[in-house]
């Protein structure tokens, strides 16, 4: 299927693309409410002669598309379980409202978040023939998407310097990372993603866009997008590059400063117990470190020109549908305290037997 041009009846905004819904818009609806050109700039969104894409995904695995598609909905919805779990069991159980648990739930909300961008419109192009996204659906989905990963990322920063005071300043923990710290470091997190993001989108989709609108992906993500451009894209690639440094190494050398002084201090307790104790505190985010950077690493922080579809297609159901579903799943099932309050929501909250 060739690049749609100029809008006519199936991509005008007032046309029947209203009437298709997600499956063919993605995020578009949202545009209609909210100055998208203001932040792109409408000279910008008129430089393009292409009014959809098409998201090739997995269109080459046939029939095998079904498959995938009860695989990736069982995930889904394992991870929504997952994720709703955590928050309820931090909202209800006080022995958690700490700081450590504060952002677990914030994290838990930004996945959930997070997977609603991708996750929907990829099952329903697993089952339809029609794999389009509109322009403004693309670039809604890349913002939301960048945003919420970025803000991903500066949370989990957030939660190693938690655990640095938690262990290497015990005593004024509290005093450190008090409610008004917490809910600052969220908020600064949050606008600092999506600045980001509103930096890349402007990069990316100020780009004319006059071949091909085949996107090599399941989801508008950068590299697939960016290559689809009629000009040069060296500048643009190199300040998105930057951009990955600053999101990705530069948290990344921070928890890990913060991880030798806690290593540090974790080996002067003296009792063997007492060192079990606090590194325990620290494998389920570590886990999440490992896992959340390693991925985003490998997609983002090399030149476009070296993006391989079928492998970089592979890591990216890790990075957006597995580790989402992992990270809630690590901090309950390796962790004691809310293993121990899922078990006390649940015991004060279920049904009385009958008699």
């Amino acid at each position: 299927m060739e690049a749609a041009r100029t809008p006519g009846p199936e991509a005008g905004s007032n046309g029947s693309a209203g009437s298709t819904g997600w499956a063919r818009g993605g995020l578009a609806p949202l545009l209609e409410f909210w100055p998208w050109q203001l932040l792109m700039g409408q000279q910008c969104l008129n430089q393009s002669r292409i009014t959809e894409f098409i998201l090739v995904g997995f269109s080459s695995l046939g029939d095998l598309q079904i498959l995938l598609f009860f695989i990736f909905l069982l995930v889904y919805l394992t991870t929504l379980m997952a994720n709703v779990t955590i928050m309820t069991v931090i909202r209800l159980d006080r022995t958690l409202h700490t700081p450590m648990y504060f952002f677990l739930f914030v994290l838990s909300c930004s996945e959930t978040c997070y997977t609603l961008v991708i996750i929907p419109k990829m099952l329903t192009n697993l089952l339809s023939t029609d794999k389009t996204i509109s322009f403004s659906g693309c670039a809604a989905q890349l913002y939301f998407f960048v945003g919420l990963a970025c803000t991903n990322c500066f949370l989990i920063a957030v939660m190693g310097y938690d655990r640095y005071v938690a262990i290497c300043n015990p005593l004024n923990y509290m005093l450190i990372v008090s409610r008004a710290t917490c809910i600052q470091l969220v908020l600064a997190s949050a606008l600092c993603g999506f600045m980001i993001s509103v930096i890349v989108n402007i990069l990316v989709f100020s780009l004319p866009f006059c071949a091909s609108n085949r996107v090599n992906h399941f989801f508008c993500d950068i590299s697939p997008v960016i290559k689809l451009g009629c000009t040069d894209t060296n500048m643009k690639e190199m300040i998105i590059f930057f951009l990955s440094i600053l999101v990705l190494l530069v948290p990344f050398v921070l928890i890990f400063i913060s991880y030798v002084f806690i290593v540090s201090t974790i080996l002067k307790i003296s009792s063997a117990e007492g060192q079990r104790k606090a590194f325990a505190t620290c494998i389920s985010h570590l886990t999440v470190v490992i896992v959340h950077y390693g991925c985003a690493s490998f997609i983002y922080l090399r030149p476009t020109s070296l993006y391989s579809s079928d492998k970089d297609r592979l890591v990216a159901v890790t990075y957006t549908v597995i580790t989402p579903m992992l990270n809630p799943l690590v901090y309950t099932l390796r962790n004691k305290e809310v293993k121990t309050a899922l078990r006390r929501v649940l015991s004060r909250y279920s049904l009385p037997k009958s008699i």
